[in-house]
């Protein structure tokens, strides 16, 4: 069970380097609040409470690396999203430009 709580770890970690390539901030808050969880379920012992957290680890993780696009601040002072071949079929909400400001 220990190896597959490490792989489901490093999905997740692979799956937020990818996702907020070149966003210092977000990648340091995903990998923090990834350990953060995994930590917090260290000691679980339950097969059946450990197959559902490695469950929701693998759905993070796909909901990672498939619904989250990173906006971009393009040279105009607008963001751009360009959804990636993996976002097909995906119902993308785009933020406002009002918000994105507010979270810089």
């Amino acid at each position: 069970m220990a190896s597959e709580a490490l792989t489901a770890y490093r999905t997740l970690l692979r799956a937020t380097r990818k996702t907020f390539a070149g966003d210092t901030l977000m990648l340091r808050e995903s990998a923090v609040e990834v350990r953060k969880k995994f930590e917090e379920n260290r000691h679980v012992t339950s097969p059946t409470d450990r197959n559902r957290l490695l469950e929701e680890a693998r759905e993070a993780s796909h909901f990672i690396s498939n619904m989250i696009v990173q906006a971009k601040l393009n040279d105009r002072g607008g963001y751009e999203v360009r959804p990636g071949k993996e976002h097909a079929g995906a119902t993308l909400e785009v933020p406002s430009e009002e918000l994105l400001k507010k979270s810089k």
